[in-house]
């Protein structure tokens, strides 16, 4: 069976550690274009221009954007215009109303838009779920530090307006904390630290509803955390690397230790949405990182370079 041709933009590191060999491997789709400003992938067509792209390869039905939030929404808006499927890297966009505006016009022009969260995908996230699904969620906390230095070396955007600051990685742990939860929760307190030369935080500790809080931090230097814990009164729950490895009452339970499979199975649903004609669009975790940013209480601290 033919696969399906996409394009992919934006050719950085998470595009070429993660996207490409997840399409390279994909039994739906064939990376047939790529389109960015300097990137490329050995032996597939590029381009710098999208509207160029879209103009000469009407071939090419579906997209998929691995760039910053910010420039996204005018690619999005093109290639839903230009009649193609959209699959959004996480977060989605810079603001929740253009998402909403973006999941509009899909609908409009009977497109797929996907909002991926590759965290979702994880090995474990799944089974912990389900082990979730019957219990009594007493305490919960989110322990994600990693360093900047290491996933975004010299990518000043991530601390410039709309780059999200520790948000970036941050939003994954929220990603799987609301696939997980048997109940919502809501942000009711949040204390972020701003670097005195940056526009975004680089750490922040939140507080929920629910007996659920969060402390994340870019400055980790040394082995990192990614780790969110659920006691309940069945027992305790502990994901780790990433919601990739699942312990229950501190024994292993479920997962293998490795992020290859996320964006895999990131693909694989973008291809079942497309044949059922269906979108995938959910906001929540983004919602919490808004809400940390309009309720928090803003630290300066010392000024942080690359």
């Amino acid at each position: 069976m033919a696969r399906t041709r996409i394009a992919l933009v934006g050719i950085g590191k998470i595009a070429l550690d993660q996207h490409v060999p997840a399409l390279n491997a994909s039994p739906d789709w064939e990376l047939a274009a790529t389109i960015s400003r300097s990137g490329k992938v050995d032996g597939i067509p590029s381009y710098t221009d999208f509207a160029t792209f879209l103009t000469e390869r009407p071939d090419i039905p579906a997209v998929s954007l691995c760039m910053p939030p910010v420039p996204r929404y005018a690619y999005a808006e093109a290639a839903l215009n230009a009649g193609r499927h959209v699959m959004l890297e996480k977060p989605p966009g810079a603001t929740l109303a253009e998402v909403h505006a973006l999941q509009a016009l899909a609908k409009s022009r009977g497109l797929t838009l996907y909002a991926t969260w590759h965290s979702r995908m994880a090995h474990a996230v799944a089974p912990a779920k389900a082990w979730l699904a019957d219990k009594t969620v007493q305490k919960a906390h989110i322990t994600w530090r990693e360093d900047v230095r290491k996933w975004h070396p010299g990518q000043d955007w991530v601390f410039q307006p709309g780059g999200m600051g520790v948000f970036d990685p941050g939003i994954n742990a929220l990603s799987i904390l609301t696939e997980i939860l048997p109940q919502p929760v809501h942000l009711t307190k949040a204390l972020l630290e701003f670097p005195e030369n940056r526009q975004t935080p680089i750490a922040a500790q939140l507080t929920f509803s629910g007996n659920v809080s969060a402390d994340f931090d870019w400055r980790q230097e040394g082995p990192q955390t990614w780790d969110i814990t659920v006691i309940t009164d069945k027992g305790e729950l502990a994901l780790r690397m990433g919601g990739n490895v699942l312990e229950i009452d501190g024994k292993p339970f479920a997962g293998e230790n490795t992020i290859m499979g996320e964006h895999p199975a990131l693909y694989a649903r973008m291809a079942t949405l497309v044949a059922q004609g269906h979108s995938d669009v959910d906001l929540a975790p983004m919602v919490h990182v808004a809400d940390a940013l309009t309720l928090g209480e803003r630290r300066i601290t010392g000024a942080f370079d690359f």
